[in-house]
């Protein structure tokens, strides 16, 4: 059945869309997130300033392709978003946007993304940025998130790469620092999305999808959500290691890590109901604070 308005009124505005709907099409509050993370990435790349070039166009072409991402995200999920209670009351569900507009505005960004990399930044991190850009909109919305279980971690490389987008825009070449950044978020992934799963494992049942918590179940899910906490911890600490960081990073990632720990086996013990979705809030957190002690480490280390 179709969910575009009835009302003349409202189907006339629906026609051409408010500047509103493809924001959200951009998912803006991810969108940030990950252009947080390739800024990081371009920070730590650097001895000192980030050249201005690869950090206003850089960081330009990586939200645009982020947005892009997206919006065909979007696009491709915009049967399931009608059955979800998270999801339906976005801009395709609900018909304040169609599906040839969400297309076009999607290719558009894509367009410009791979001109302000291409021309502006340097060809790899172009490369790697539409590379990114296909795993996520294409193969995982489009295959891997319909195909299997394992969804979430094999698709996880995609949205790992923001860290390795933003090195590329500085150094022009990807480098073990910056794989290490990868790491950090390919590792967070699981328990991050695991945890959102758990709390909306009944809308994912329902229109088919395989989310570990629907394939394996709920208790299965949650010792995996620990087993991958513990990799997390573990990997949060190379940076420290290897002399990317020093003592102020890896006092800050302590409490963090855990402060996670302390989610996931309380989430494993399953004595609250909440505690997925708190666990799920806490892992964005967990992430943006973890970054920003990377730069506040990065520039305290260059000034002493």
């Amino acid at each position: 059945m179709s969910t575009v308005p009835t009302d003349p009124a409202v189907a006339g505005a629906a026609s051409i869309g408010h500047w509103r709907e493809y924001v959200e099409l951009t998912k803006p509050k991810v969108s940030l997130l990950i252009v947080f993370t390739a800024i990081v990435g371009m920070l730590l790349a650097s001895p000192g300033m980030v050249p201005w070039q690869a950090l206003l166009l850089g960081t330009l072409g990586i939200a645009m392709a982020s947005g892009s991402a997206a919006a065909f995200n979007h696009v491709l999920d915009r049967r399931i978003d009608q059955h979800m209670l998270r999801t339906r009351g976005r801009p395709l569900p609900t018909g304040t946007l169609g599906e040839l507009q969400a297309l076009v505005f999607a290719s558009l960004l894509a367009l410009g993304s791979m001109l302000v990399l291409w021309l502006g930044v340097n060809a790899i991190t172009a490369v790697l940025t539409f590379a990114s850009l296909i795993g996520y909109a294409l193969i995982y919305t489009r295959w891997l998130k319909r195909a299997t279980p394992q969804n979430i971690v094999i698709g996880g490389a995609a949205g790992a790469a923001p860290p390795i987008l933003g090195w590329c825009a500085v150094t022009g070449h990807v480098d073990p620092p910056a794989l290490l950044l990868f790491l950090i978020i390919f590792t967070w992934t699981p328990p991050h999305f695991w945890a959102l799963a758990i709390a909306r494992r009944d809308e994912y049942a329902k229109v088919g999808i395989p989310m570990l918590p629907v394939t394996h179940g709920v208790e299965y899910t949650r010792l995996q959500i620990v087993l991958y906490t513990i990799l997390l911890v573990l990997c949060t600490l190379l940076p420290f290691l290897a002399g990317l960081s020093g003592l102020l990073y890896l006092l800050a990632v302590i409490p963090l890590n855990a402060r996670f720990l302390y989610y996931a086996i309380e989430l494993h013990r399953g004595r609250r109901a909440e505690l997925a979705m708190r666990t799920f809030r806490y892992s964005i957190n967990y992430l943006m604070l973890l970054f920003a002690a990377l730069i506040v480490d990065h520039y305290f280390m260059i000034h002493v």
